[in-house]
């Protein structure tokens, strides 16, 4: 199935390839009418695999403990580093950087149930995705969810081909772990900030799955009552 996030492209993409196939039967057969077919053929196949959207469900466990945190998109975890002092988390904290590369699943999915009390979209510049500067230099939206176990943030970052960001979620808005919310196409990379307590899973190297692997295990930080929330109800 294709994203309902990308069908303006998708459908643009496909008339392309379609257009090409179209065209190469006007061409005898030659070299140039092989090529087209080869081009027409190769539009279709990279838009269909592009914009796919399979059926995920939530990791069991997950579902089970909601202060396990997963994976918000599919790709290769490039950085797991400590934050001195995050703003928006009101203090130390855990940055996880998952980068999606042209050929992952683009589909983004929240990482964990609760309340979103920040979304906003910043406009920036359009570094290579896997530097690390990109994640505070380049275009970018940047999400705060407030859940049962604490707040936690993640942003959405355009790459160098990556030039589109899409979100259906603002402020205020009453999430579950694991449902879509938007995509970023072409190229792109998914920042995950979480408080210094959190239990941390993944390494750098490792490959993860939107929905499916599990990040971290949110943990109470007694040191920092500010990270601390009553409860949400969802």
């Amino acid at each position: 199935m294709l994203t309902p996030y990308g069908h303006n492209n998708a459908f643009l993409m496909l008339g392309v390839g379609i257009a090409l196939l179209l065209l190469s039967i006007t061409i005898p057969w030659t070299i140039l009418a092989v090529l087209t077919v080869a081009l027409g053929v190769l539009v279709i196949a990279f838009t269909l695999w592009f914009f796919r959207d399979p059926v995920r469900s939530l990791n069991p466990e997950a579902k089970r403990d909601g202060a396990l945190i997963v994976s918000p998109a599919d790709g290769t975890v490039t950085e797991v580093f400590a934050i001195e002092h995050s703003v928006e988390l009101r203090g130390p904290a855990t940055q996880i950087s998952v980068f999606l590369s042209p050929l992952d699943v683009h589909v983004n999915r929240y990482p964990a149930s609760g309340t979103i009390v920040d979304a906003q979209y910043i406009a920036g510049k359009y570094l290579m995705a896997f530097e690390p500067k990109s994640s505070e230099e380049n275009e970018r939206s940047v999400f705060v969810l407030q859940t049962q176990f604490g707040d936690i943030l993640y942003k959405q970052i355009t790459g160098f081909l990556a030039r589109r960001i899409v979100y259906d979620t603002k402020r205020g808005d009453v999430v579950r772990a694991g449902d879509r919310f938007g995509m970023m196409k072409f190229g792109s990379r998914m920042d995950i900030v979480l408080p210094a307590s959190a239990e941390v899973f993944v390494t750098i190297g490792q490959k993860v799955v939107g929905a499916h692997t599990l990040l971290a295990r949110l943990r109470p930080d007694t040191t920092n009552p500010a990270s601390l929330h009553t409860e949400v109800t969802n």
